[in-house]
């Protein structure tokens, strides 16, 4: 043997000699020691030297044998600590159960493997990943334990941390009154919150992400694949939903940021491989954009209810111009008349004719002075969804007054086509409120108004079509005369609704008919066209 080996031993004789004692049990008759002291000397510096504390003690747990990782992690000296129990390092917290556990295991034979709460010679508690082992003779009985231990205190800290950021995080979340979903670069769902699960059966649209990430690729494009590769999130991306339940229609606004994250598997110890994730929130912003419609609509009534005060002044002045002008045409020819005979009988009457025509003409021209001016609106791009829509909350206490049943059919994806805004509610208004009146006037079983939009590839389709009493055929080519109706008032009422209808459709290059096939009351058909310029007057009345 080596010198070296042989100063251990010398150093160490506690050591050599409870390895000698459990040779034959550990190794049978002990042979392959006896016959090379160096094996020998190499396995008792492995068991010293192995960074486990290990100890060996008695069937009654006397400690016989500690490593120096033993007094490294215990605090005690081997002087201190050969021939206590090992019960000396117990802190008497861990629970009763875990120690006739222990017993019970390896005093059947079997190994027994847990955690246990120990006091360091210090005072200080820490936390012991132990296996204990029982050792047992030729003859299969238990003469000896040994125990291997490290203090796994601050990995199970660190561990504790994390599951309790994780708990945080998650009851944060949780608490959050916006949906959360955490998705990783498949677009599974690897984290979500309470709201978010809520979504799930309120919008019965599958899986809500999927069904919002398809919404928004599709409203941002090549913006979508930009702003992931650079890992730049986005905002107030809003959305209109058809949900079921009481609130059909919801609003929701998007947020989102991409994260990335370090693998952790074993594939990424030698390779810093990552993974990319998009943490999305989803707001339910329906009753704010509620109260903006609702201001909106208010805002819109004002407007709408001013624009009809001026209408209304202007339809009364050309209409009292209109009936000025009858007998002043009268006038007017039998001043014709007496000119052509000049007949001096006739002088004086010729006198007073001239001077009505002249009044009359200074009439007209005074009230054509107080017609007042419309002003010109702005050329958009245009919803035309958008504006039904508005102009059906505008109607609403007048079609539930009367119990009109509403059918509203918009095409979904309709496009935009340029306009103005205030002279196609304008527009639409008239049409439904000479659909309202024909209802009323019908008293018929069926009160109902349907409303549709569609689109080719030049141009937009509006349907308004009515269960009311109808437009005789003979009378359909008249409604768009000026102060034309079909009510009987004490005859034609004199009215410029149709007229100012028209009007609007021809100022947007469109076309308005009254369709020849529908005999259950009537119905409007209006056509845009998508792709053309409206003239500079478009504004103008």
């Amino acid at each position: 043997m080596k010198k070296t080996s042989l100063r251990f031993l010398q150093t160490h004789t506690n050591m050599a000699s409870v390895i000698g004692e459990l040779a034959p049990d550990l190794f049978g008759d002990g042979h392959v020691f006896k016959n090379d002291e160096m094996l020998y000397s190499l396995f008792v510096e492995t068991v010293e030297q192995v960074p486990i504390a290990i100890s060996i003690t008695d069937k009654k747990a006397k400690i016989l044998y500690v490593n120096q990782e033993f007094c490294n992690v215990t605090g005690y000296r081997t002087e201190d600590i050969l021939g206590e129990n090992e019960s000396i390092l117990s802190d008497k917290c861990t629970p009763r159960e875990v120690y006739r556990d222990l017993w019970r295991t390896i005093s059947s034979k079997k190994i027994w493997r847990g955690t246990l709460c120990n006091r360091h010679k210090s005072g200080e508690r820490y936390l012991s990943d132990l296996t204990i082992a029982p050792m047992l003779n030729s003859s299969g009985m238990i003469t000896h334990y040994i125990g291997m231990h490290r203090d796994i205190t601050k990995p199970y800290e660190s561990e504790k941390k994390v599951i309790n950021q994780k708990l945080l995080i998650e009851s944060v979340i949780n608490s959050s009154p916006i949906a959360m979903v955490v998705l990783d670069d498949r677009d599974r769902v690897i984290l979500d919150n309470h709201n978010y699960k809520a979504l799930v059966s309120d919008l019965d649209k599958g899986e809500p992400a999927t069904y919002f990430l398809q919404l928004l690729r599709d409203e941002m494009g090549d913006l979508w694949s930009q702003l992931r590769s650079k890992q730049q999130g986005f905002n107030n991306r809003e959305f209109k939903i058809e949900s079921k339940g009481s609130h059909k229609t919801r609003w929701f606004s998007c947020a989102g940021n991409w994260v990335i994250e370090n693998e952790v598997n074993a594939d990424a110890f030698f390779e810093n491989t990552s993974k990319q994730y998009l943490i999305l929130t989803l707001t339910d912003i329906t009753r704010q954009r509620r109260q903006m419609e609702e201001l909106h609509i208010q805002t819109l009534k004002t407007v709408m209810a001013e624009d009809e005060r001026v209408r209304g002044i202007r339809e009364t002045l050309l209409g009292a111009m209109h009936q000025i002008q009858m007998p002043m045409n009268q006038i007017r020819a039998a001043e014709q008349i007496l000119r052509h005979k000049k007949d001096d009988q006739h002088a004086g009457l010729l006198q007073i004719l001239q001077q009505i025509q002249q009044s009359g003409e200074e009439a007209v021209t005074t009230m054509q002075k107080c017609i007042p001016e419309i002003l010109q609106t702005a050329v958009i791009p245009v919803n035309i969804n958008q504006i039904l829509h508005e102009v059906l909350l505008l109607s609403n206490q007048r079609i539930c007054s009367n119990d009109i049943e509403v059918h509203w059919q918009p095409l979904s994806k309709l496009p935009a086509m340029l306009g103005s805004e205030n002279r196609l509610r304008i527009l639409f208004k008239q049409l439904i409120d000479n659909a309202i009146e024909a209802i009323r006037e019908s008293h018929g079983a069926e009160q109902r108004i349907k409303i549709a939009t569609d689109t080719d590839a030049d141009l937009i389709y509006v349907s308004i079509e009515d269960s009311g009493t109808g437009i005789p055929v003979e009378k359909r080519a008249k409604v768009f005369e000026p102060f034309y109706t079909t009510r009987a008032m004490g005859g034609h009422q004199a009215g410029m609704g149709l007229v100012m209808a028209k009007e609007i459709v021809n100022q947007h290059h469109g076309f308005i008919e009254i369709d020849p096939d529908y005999n259950q009351g009537c119905r409007f058909k209006i056509s845009f066209p998508l792709h053309r310029q409206l003239f500079k007057g478009v504004g103008n009345d």
